[in-house]
């Protein structure tokens, strides 16, 4: 089986990496077969017709095409990881003003709400263009895509924060 995912051309370079380290990596990794087109995209082929591979190889570059570092993709790998991707530029309907609104505010200043979303929610997060991508959990990701779900819709930080310290510590308590 193969696939063909189309991939930003800034992000080929961070895909292949230096002399193809990490293209070898990710191809031992995801045991799969990676054909990198520069223009900005990749074939995915399975030796073994193992469908799984690909489907998560996928995923994997997809993370990748979103943003993220080869090393926090790979998470995807794990059990039970999975990468969610929002489209800012559908959800808010093609309305640029209001998608540098929403990326400034889940970015916070210097980086502060990002890095608390990621830290309450234990995923990685990337915004990269019109999207935001989480990997993590199936549940925690759920998770830190509510709390981005209620800043698009103009909560607090203070009150998103808040809700996921009371979802994370209602888990806790089951």
């Amino acid at each position: 089986m193969v696939e063909f995912l189309k991939i930003p051309k800034d992000r080929v370079g961070v895909l292949i990496g230096k002399d193809g380290k990490t293209k070898r990596f990710l191809e031992a990794k995801c045991q799969v077969k990676l054909n990198v087109i520069h223009e900005g995209g990749v074939t995915i082929t399975s030796p073994e017709e193992d469908g799984v591979a690909e489907w998560k190889a996928l995923d994997v570059m997809k993370a990748i095409g979103r943003g993220f570092n080869p090393k926090y993709a790979i998470e995807i790998l794990q059990e039970d990881h999975v990468l969610r991707v929002i489209d800012l530029y559908e959800i808010l309907h093609h309305k640029e003003s209001d998608m540098r609104r929403v990326k400034s505010r889940v970015i916070g200043e210097k980086g502060k709400a990002w890095r608390a979303i990621e830290l309450l929610s234990d995923t990685n997060m990337s915004v990269y263009g019109k999207t935001i991508a989480i990997i993590g959990l199936d549940e925690d990701v759920d998770l830190a895509s509510k709390a981005i779900d209620l800043i698009i819709k103009g909560a607090t930080h203070a009150t998103v924060y808040r809700f996921m310290e009371q979802e994370r510590s209602g888990r806790r308590m089951l």
